[in-house]
């Protein structure tokens, strides 16, 4: 199996574990997280190599154990992205060991999991809930109803296929135009002389 080339980053942790670095000092840290995750643990040559001499500020941010050095954040970080990994892994073998699974390329069964958890965003959505915010932003019924329509029946992807994952963003690029508003007795009157009809 090859080495992860990813790990979960917090960048409000590094930010606020960070405030009082100076950006060289910064720059030096993140250079040495990103070796540890590479190498697992650092040498004494690797915090000298990076710092170029001793620097408290950074080295605290390590602990020493015998001759090496790590950064215990990193360290959990990995471990538990190398467990999940290895979950994912052992479940699927076992799927085809039971034939609960068929053989299909390893990135599919990450492709389906990633769909399946974005499908869940739209379940809760109901035509009322969609009026509501069509008439809100002064658009009609009949829009919100046919705007419901289109993407229930689609199963709430777009023309390519993918999950709608901000509805009322979609409302807004396609469905939000001048003639779908609601119309009062002067925009109406307004409407119909534009349209040559009175």
């Amino acid at each position: 199996m090859s080495k992860d080339p990813a790990v979960l980053f917090y960048t409000s942790d590094f930010l606020t574990g960070t405030l009082t670095m100076t950006y060289e000092q910064k720059g030096k840290y993140i250079t040495l997280l990103c070796l540890q995750h590479q190498k697992t643990l650092l040498s004494d040559k690797d915090m000298i190599s990076i710092c170029t001499s001793y620097d408290k500020d950074i080295y605290d941010k390590f602990i020493k154990d015998g001759e090496f050095f790590y950064n215990k954040r990193m360290k959990e970080e990995h471990e538990k992205r190398a467990n999940f990994s290895k979950s994912r892994s052992d479940n699927r073998l076992n799927g085809l060991k039971n034939k609960t699974l068929k053989p299909k390329k390893t990135t599919s069964s990450y492709d389906n999991h990633m769909e399946n958890e974005n499908e869940n965003i739209n379940k809760n959505i109901t035509i009322d809930i969609v009026k509501a915010y069509f008439k809100e932003k002064g658009y009609s019924e009949t829009t919100a109803q046919k705007f419901f329509d289109y993407y229930s029946v689609a199963k709430w992807k777009d023309s390519k296929g993918k999950v709608v994952k901000n509805w009322k963003q979609k409302a807004q690029g396609v469905w939000f135009k001048e003639e779908n508003k609601i119309l009062t007795n002067e925009s109406r009157h307004d409407f119909l002389m534009n349209a040559g009809k009175m």
